[in-house]
């Protein structure tokens, strides 16, 4: 299976009346960027419900304003709670507003607690539902995420894959095929459409006083590399090892934990910033020698950047990326050891790159998951039309 044969081709018509309206439930920024195309596809049946996951001002705030987005039609505002509570707030909340208005289908993206919660709410209500992000696996029980987006998997009716290995791992837990679609990932055109263009990349570099290929950038935040202090203190010691520079946006609980942990002296050789918009993170990232982070998102980013990635983690749910575009590292000195000799030969590695396709599709995705939302509008498959949600658990 292959993008070539099977995204090929022009995509379906979409009706013109697409029914009650799609919800989409999301939490986090990364999910607010990954569905802005989808969001915009499908306009004004677009219904979005953000759990406020991701609370902080700096991580969520102004990214509606720079996606050119509507403000959802409601926040619950679950950030700060334990990972159990979020789920279980959102999902209270999302079964109140699918009583008063019921959508035809609930769309939910990647392994959040929004993305859980949002399954669990629509599974509740006899709604359709459709996971976007679908059949990524890390195989690694540790991982909050790798339950979250295996339970979605089992409750969803449209099973939306990003990658023929994705499409794969759902045949292996017995999804059925007919339920599964490949339609790419949409973080190609998300990153296609928010990378400045090289003279708006020049001023960039000018204002933070770096020169192309001449730094490295840097992020840090799941809880496997910052909640324990000598880990963290590691990772620090890595990074502040590099031969370039290094400039690294801190994720506010890495900086909690920073603090904590007494660990600011660590940062004197780096430039810290606050997290960055999107857009402008992505043109620092395009142009950075090389990028070294434990983020999911930036795994798939960089093979539409072309630069290579050095992820600080044990395991992934996104292979299709190596070894091509990057390659794991966990913490130790394995690091710096592996980015500086990245550094060293960092012309020839980004020409390799540059010819190489990401896997990740061809840009389309967001109008195939915004065609199947809407030629989804009726009743949920195998489910009576507009069947009346549970009053009392049947488990």
């Amino acid at each position: 299976m292959s993008y070539a044969t099977v995204l090929a081709g022009p995509l379906r018509a979409c009706p013109d009346d697409p029914g009650p309206g799609v919800a989409v439930v999301l939490g986090t920024r990364p999910e607010m960027i990954k569905l802005a195309g989808v969001i915009e596809c499908l306009g004004d049946e677009a219904r979005v419900f953000h759990t406020g996951q991701h609370y902080d001002q700096a991580m969520s705030g102004g990214v509606w304003a720079e996606l050119g987005l509507p403000e959802p039609e409601r926040v619950f505002g679950v950030g700060g709670l334990p990972r159990a509570l979020q789920i279980s707030h959102s999902l209270t909340a999302l079964h109140h507003v699918f009583e008063q208005s019921r959508p035809h289908t609930v769309i939910v993206q990647g392994d959040t607690n929004a993305t859980l919660a949002g399954a669990l709410a629509a599974n509740a209500h006899g709604i359709r539902l459709m996971h976007v992000e679908a059949g990524l696996r890390s195989h690694d029980r540790a991982m909050p995420e790798e339950h979250n987006r295996v339970l979605v998997s089992q409750l969803a009716d449209v099973l939306c894959a990003p990658t023929a290995a994705s499409v794969r791992n759902l045949l292996s837990m017995g999804v059925a095929r007919e339920r599964i679609h490949l339609t790419g990932n949409t973080v190609v055109e998300a990153v296609r459409r928010r990378l400045p263009p090289a003279d708006a990349r020049r001023d960039l570099l000018a204002a933070y006083g770096l020169a192309p290929s001449g730094y490295v950038l840097a992020t840090v935040h799941r809880p496997e590399n910052t909640d324990v202090p000598e880990t963290l203190r590691t990772v620090l010691t890595e990074l502040a090892a590099l031969t370039l520079p290094v400039v690294l946006p801190l994720h506010p609980r890495t900086l909690d934990r920073i603090r904590a942990f007494r660990l600011e002296h660590l940062l004197g050789t780096l430039t810290v910033t606050p997290p960055l918009p999107s857009a402008e993170f992505l043109g620092l990232a395009a142009e950075a020698a090389v990028l070294v982070s434990d983020s999911g998102g930036l795994q798939e980013e960089c093979t539409v950047l072309k630069r290579p990635l050095l992820v600080i983690r044990g395991s992934t749910e996104r292979p299709e990326a190596l070894p091509g575009f990057s390659e794991l590292a966990p913490p130790g000195p394995g690091i710096s050891r592996l980015a500086n000799s990245w550094i060293a030969c960092r012309a020839g590695i980004h020409e390799q790159l540059a010819g190489l396709d990401s896997p990740y599709g061809d840009g389309a995705a967001s109008d195939r998951i915004a065609c199947l939302a809407r030629n989804g509008a009726g009743a949920r498959p195998g489910a009576p039309h507009n069947p009346a949600p549970h009053k009392e658990s049947d488990a």
